[in-house]
């Protein structure tokens, strides 16, 4: 029982209040009547039960009252002079700008700036197959700037020996002519070998090179092997090397509009070419000179490209 009737209204106005304890209250020792101690309800009994109902009541009054405090107004700040505006990309806004290989995907443009590997290869195609994809009507414009075949960490190998490094090449090759867009290729700094046979694959009339570019055309390459070889093995890699070499032949036949005997004898030895005598050689159709670049303007990204046109 309790024992005053302030007593009885802070414990009903606790039980009013109950949900909105923020803990339970510890479990409090009792004496039981033959004088044991035993551990009893959280709710204290007898004469103590007035100042624990009206403690409780208090703390449970503050608790309210602090719930029902209106919040702070939530003041915006200005931005900063220094914030950069909002950009934004035909009419669309942006976020941060993407990486610059998916800049150039994004404007057609496929950029052979290594030697041709296995991983380049893998990389040229799948991004040719993605612009197919994308648009059947838009060229793709593909920059060289490449020393042609080789082989990355001498990982091809039959028995001792590297065989069949133009293949690369040669699937890229076959890539450009299944595929539906054009395809505008233009030389900057070097091409070589096979990377020239590539720059002469590109659409006629859409063929470039910049003024100091350098093209050298060569018969295919079979570094030594690593140790000696068995005349099985020899004669597999050579009927390999011919085979190639046959190939190539007929590709930069198609390109510059040779016979093949004249591109064999051509390339016997490597055969370096400036810009100008890679057009009188019909591999590409126009040197880019900076005039030209000029009189084209700055409407598109690159510049160069609108002089293509001209």
């Amino acid at each position: 029982m309790l024992s005053s009737p302030s007593a009885a209204a802070g414990a009903a106005a606790f039980v009013a209040l109950e949900p909105l304890r923020p803990r339970q209250i510890p479990s409090q020792r009792t004496s039981s009547a033959n004088g044991a101690v035993a551990v009893g309800s959280s709710r204290p009994n007898g004469a103590s039960s007035a100042s624990f109902w009206t403690t409780s009541l208090f703390a449970c009054a503050a608790l309210s009252r602090f719930a029902r405090r209106p919040a702070r107004p939530v003041t915006k700040t200005a931005r900063p002079a220094y914030a950069s505006a909002p950009q934004t990309y035909e009419g669309a806004p942006i976020g941060p700008p993407p990486d610059l290989p998916s800049l150039l995907l994004k404007e057609r443009i496929v950029y052979l700036g290594t030697p041709i590997t296995a991983e380049v290869t893998e990389l040229i195609i799948a991004q040719l197959l993605y612009l197919n994809y994308e648009s059947a009507d838009k060229p793709i414009t593909l920059y060289i700037n490449s020393t042609g075949s080789t082989i990355k960490n001498n990982t091809r190998y039959i028995g001792e020996s590297k065989v069949g490094m133009e293949t690369d090449a040669f699937a890229i090759a076959d890539c450009m002519g299944y595929i539906k867009p054009d395809i505008q290729t233009i030389a900057i700094g070097q091409a070589y070998g096979t990377a020239a046979v590539l720059l002469g694959l590109g659409k006629k009339g859409k063929r470039f090179a910049l003024p100091n570019a350098t093209v050298m055309l060569s018969e295919p390459r079979e570094p030594p092997a690593r140790g000696p070889r068995q005349a099985s093995d020899i004669r597999i890699l050579a009927r390999e090397v011919l085979q190639n070499r046959s190939t190539m032949s007929e590709l930069l036949s198609k390109a510059t509009g040779k016979s093949k005997e004249q591109v064999v004898e051509d390339t016997n030895r490597c055969y370096y070419m400036t810009p100008d005598e890679a057009v009188e050689y019909g591999l590409i159709d126009k040197v880019l000179t900076p005039e030209k670049m000029k009189a084209a303007g700055d409407k598109e990204v690159p510049s160069f490209v609108s002089a293509m046109a001209s």
